[in-house]
C-alpha cells in the first residue's frame, strides 16, 4: 500500500518529466506542432523566454523578501551588553544562594512527631 504523500511524490515526478521530455521536444523539435502553430520560430522563441521569465522573477522575488527581511530586522544587542547581562545573572543567582543557605543555617529545625489516630469504639 502506497501512503498518500508517496502518490502526490509519484504524481509529481511524473508530471515533471512529462513537462521535461515536452520543452526538450519542443524547442529541438517543433514541426510537431506545425498542424497547430503556424510560426514555429515564435514557438521556440517562447520555449526559451517562457522559464527564463519565470526563472528571472523568481529570482528578483527571494532577492526582494531578503532585502524586505532585513530592512524590517532590528539589529542585534551588541557583544558586550549580552556578556555584562550574562554576568550580572551569574551574580544575583550566587547571591540567591547565599541567602538560602544563610537561611537554612539560621532557621531551626522542627521535629514533626507523628499523630497518633484516635481509635474508635464500637
Amino acid at each position: 500500500m502506497v501512503s498518500k504523500d508517496q502518490a502526490i511524490g509519484g504524481v509529481i515526478f511524473v508530471v515533471c518529466v512529462a513537462i521535461a521530455i515536452l520543452y526538450v521536444v519542443t524547442l529541438f523539435y517543433p514541426q510537431w506542432l506545425a498542424p497547430v502553430i503556424s510560426d514555429i520560430s515564435a514557438v521556440q522563441f517562447w520555449v526559451i523566454a517562457i522559464p527564463v521569465l519565470i526563472a528571472f522573477v523568481a529570482v528578483m522575488a527571494i532577492g526582494a523578501w531578503i532585502g524586505w527581511t532585513m530592512a524590517t530586522t532590528p539589529p542585534p544587542k551588541p557583544i558586550e551588553e549580552i556578556t555584562s547581562e550574562l554576568e550580572e545573572k551569574k551574580e544575583e543567582a550566587a547571591e540567591v544562594k547565599e541567602a538560602e543557605k544563610t537561611e537554612a543555617a539560621e532557621a531551626p529545625k522542627e521535629e514533626k512527631k507523628p499523630e497518633k489516630k484516635a481509635k474508635k469504639e464500637k
